[in-house]
């Protein structure tokens, strides 16, 4: 009576259902996709991040008036895609109050706008 009853246990695990594991037989590869993946985001992050912070007062001068070169250079570091920079920097204009005093939401925010 036991065999039914684990075998039951053991095949139910091996459902065709979604789950949020996904197959454990690639967790290591998932694994190293997902450090890769991290080491190049944190790299993006920390050049728009040095971009934003050196160049602050000239970089909220920029958005204000609707576009210049050091909001080009951030934008280009945070690969926001050349046709939705207009909608971008209107988004940030009208945010502008946010990143008066706090350069990481700028940097947050064109993460958020790049790939």
């Amino acid at each position: 009576m036991r065999w039914p009853l684990i075998a039951l246990i053991l095949t139910s695990a091996c459902s065709q259902e979604a789950n949020h594991l996904g197959n454990p037989l690639l967790l290591p590869a998932t694994g190293l996709s997902s450090v890769v993946g991290n080491a190049a985001y944190n790299k993006q992050r920390g050049e728009v991040e040095l971009i934003v912070k050196s160049n602050y007062e000239e970089i909220k001068t920029d958005v204000r008036a609707g576009g210049g070169p050091v909001l080009t250079k951030a934008m280009n570091a945070a690969r926001i895609p050349d046709q939705d920079r207009p909608a971008r920097i209107i988004q940030l204009q009208s945010d502008m109050g946010l990143y008066q005093a706090t350069p990481g939401a700028l940097v947050t925010a064109l993460m958020v706008y790049g790939r």
